[in-house]
């Protein structure tokens, strides 16, 4: 078939050197022409000869057939054979550009359709040099069709669904009494399944029936220790039934819940219980350690005993409370996490309630869980990811599937044994879970996994990419944070597209991308990242500063870009962007280089004082066993990939990274040069 041409041609008034900054870049297409997903470079140079892979719907490889800087490049598709590219760049009597665009193809393709991309690609071209601000995705003003789309999501679901009319009232008093609670979320599932599992640990299990037994038994029992509306209660838990069914019984008497991280230092577990003086600290007895700073005045209550600890446990409360059911408090108790800590101390963040069934049909409109679930609830419980499984567990009627420690051969029986249909998890599980041998992952059947859900950091790209080809494309990645909830969720397909993403912003969800000055930033520039939804947090409860809101937006303190299909991209966090010889430099695609490394097994990159560059980056590298590297070929081999200023000038080799209790690596640790 004889090829076809698109033959384009525009004026921008700036000069070619300023135009070739993003045309002589390959890399930065997918920025500005909707459709191309992904461009890697894949040979260590970058002007004529160099090779990159190209996602346009599907892979191919093109080579640099001509290279004039400002002036004039040219690539020829080399794996497909599909099509070459032309730009021309020739600067105009008043000192802008006209740019000439051809398009050479081969096959039946719409050229229509590829006209009216490379029109709007110079447009976002034109708005990036001309500064033009982008437009923020508009307020959600029109309710009905904001119902309309939760409701089909919710039915999609499963959430909304025939029912006997007798359990379908009792549901929907069970919300109206409650609201969108832990408590009006599981009273609602006890009244459509009482008989169906709510629950299953190393110890128990339990129908939503006997869980709303127990735990109204539970609240009665801790009346006696002064827990009321508004009294707090510190939860120091692994994920287990007991630590829900404490959850569930503060929620009855309108308590607010601290959930303290079990990875905290003895000394931060007594700050943090000084600066949130709660009424009763519920822990499980092999975190008592933990607790040795906090007054002994403090009652105490044990969640999961084991030994000779003393003290009455859960199971005694429950077995000595009578089982009268709780009138709703005026107001919900709050939900406390505390922030990650990876860059300073943890923060308590109040988490707001939500406002109905909407938040949760957010995130289902981009993960595709569905009623009856059961779920493996890897991520921790007290960690926001853990605790977004369990309150979207509620409204889908899901069975969890708790397990105290993560391991990832037990990790792959409990799916197998429950036959569990999703899982969430945090990147370094999944990590660990592709670490074990081949033959032992092979004796477990995984096949009833649909989702698998990660979320609290970054998803280096070589593991999505090794994920998906073991388990299949079930992979849903959420970025958000403790503060803001959830922003964008990148499903398989846009893993897929461009392995990197952070994805798509669900359902009533709006993301922005702010300059300094809170103004919206142009097409394709790296700004700070801004998130608007329904589940914004309510403050940080040591009265910290305020996070910055600007245009009904709050501030995520990481920096990105959206691409031309509306993608997100996470640069890295804003404090961690150093500035090298000049030049801004973020920790994460080094990361993502050196991940690249098969000898590689996970790898970190943090900035250090230099006397002559200001600063320079530092890595450091945990090996695969057996595997040889050194840094003069780790140096080279970034030197290839990314700029000269990218180059970590610090490589140490160490036997693993520090890690908090939910998998984060403590960058702070390693900044501080004693790791």
């Amino acid at each position: 078939m004889s090829p076809d041409s698109v033959e384009v041609r525009a004026t921008v008034r700036h000069p070619p050197s300023k135009v070739w900054e993003v045309i002589g870049d390959p890399e930065l297409y997918p920025r500005y022409v909707r459709g191309v997903s992904w461009c890697e470079r894949l040979t260590p140079n970058s002007g004529r000869g160099a090779r990159y892979l190209v996602r346009a719907g599907y892979d191919d490889e093109v080579e640099i057939l001509i290279y004039r800087q400002d002036e004039h490049l040219v690539w020829s598709s080399v794996r497909t054979q599909r099509h070459r590219l032309s730009i021309q760049l020739r600067e105009t009597p008043r000192g802008g550009t006209q740019i000439s665009i051809l398009l050479t193809l081969s096959g039946d393709q719409a050229l229509s359709h590829l006209r009216k991309r490379i029109d709007e690609a110079i447009a976002r071209l034109r708005d990036h040099l001309n500064a033009v601000p982008a437009e923020l995705p508009p307020t959600p003003r029109d309710h009905r069709g904001s119902t309309l789309s939760v409701a089909r999501t919710l039915i999609k679901a499963g959430v909304l669904a025939p029912a006997r009319p007798d359990r379908t009232i009792k549901q929907l008093t069970s919300l109206a009494r409650w609201g969108a609670t832990v408590v009006g979320g599981y009273q609602a599932a006890t009244a459509h399944g009482p008989h169906v599992i709510a629950y299953q640990d190393e110890r128990s299990k339990y129908t939503f029936a006997e869980l709303e037994e127990r735990t109204n038994r539970l609240a009665n029992a801790l009346t006696k220790y002064w827990v009321t509306a508004g009294s707090r209660v510190a939860l120091m838990c692994r994920n287990h039934g007991v630590m829900l069914e404490a959850f569930i019984a503060c929620g009855k008497l309108g308590a607010d819940v601290v959930l303290m991280n079990t990875g905290l230092a003895a000394n931060q577990v007594a700050e943090v219980v000084r600066e949130h003086d709660p009424v009763l600290l519920m822990a499980d007895d092999e975190l008592a350690s933990l607790t040795r700073f906090v007054s002994t005045d403090l009652p105490r209550i044990r969640t999961w005993p084991e030994g000779n600890h003393l003290g009455p446990t859960v199971d005694d409360l429950i077995a000595g409370a009578p089982a009268d059911k709780l009138t709703p408090p005026k107001q919900p108790g709050k939900i406390v996490v505390l922030t990650s800590g990876t860059t300073g101390a943890p923060k308590g963040a109040r988490r707001p309630t939500p406002r109905g069934l909407g938040d949760a049909a957010a995130i289902l409109s981009r993960i595709p869980l569905r009623a009856g679930e059961k779920m493996l609830v890897a991520a921790p419980l007290f960690h926001t990811w853990g605790l977004a499984a369990m309150q979207l567990g509620m409204p889908l009627r899901a069975s969890l599937v708790l397990q105290r420690r993560f391991d990832p051969q037990a990790a792959l029986q409990a799916i197998e044994e429950h036959q569990c249909t999703s899982m969430f998890a945090v990147p370094i599980m999944l990590q660990r879970m592709l670490d074990l041998p081949d033959s032992l992952r092979s004796r477990y059947n995984t096949s009833s996994l649909r989702v698998v859900a990660s979320s609290g950091s970054a998803l280096p790209g070589r593991l999505v990419e090794q994920f998906m080809d073991v388990f299949g494309p079930v992979l849903y990645n959420l970025y958000g944070s403790t503060e803001v909830s959830w922003a964008t969720v990148a499903d398989p397909t846009d893993l897929k597209a461009a392995r990197t993403t952070a994805g798509h912003p669900p359902l009533g969800t709006r993301v922005g991308i702010l300059d300094s000055n809170g103004v919206p930033a142009p097409p394709g520039t790296v700004g700070r990242i801004f998130v608007g939804n329904d589940m914004l947090f309510d403050g940080y409860t040591n009265g910290a500063a305020q996070v910055s809101i600007q245009h009904e937006l709050m501030d995520t303190g990481d920096r990105g870009y959206l691409d031309a299909d509306g993608r997100l991209f996470v640069a890295g966090r804003d404090d961690e962007m150093i500035v090298s010889g000049g030049e801004n430099v973020f920790p994460r695609p080094v990361e993502d280089a050196l991940a690249a490394l098969p000898q590689v097994r996970e790898a970190a990159v943090v900035g250090v004082t230099d006397n002559e560059y200001g600063q320079r980056l530092a890595a450091y590298i945990v090996l695969k066993p057996g595997a040889h590297l050194d840094a003069d070929t780790v140096r080279t081999y970034v030197h290839q990939r990314l700029a000269r200023f990218a180059v970590p000038r610090d490589v140490m080799f160490v036997d693993n990274l520090p890690r908090n209790a939910t998998g984060k690596i403590l960058k702070r640790v390693l900044e501080d040069g004693h790791w």
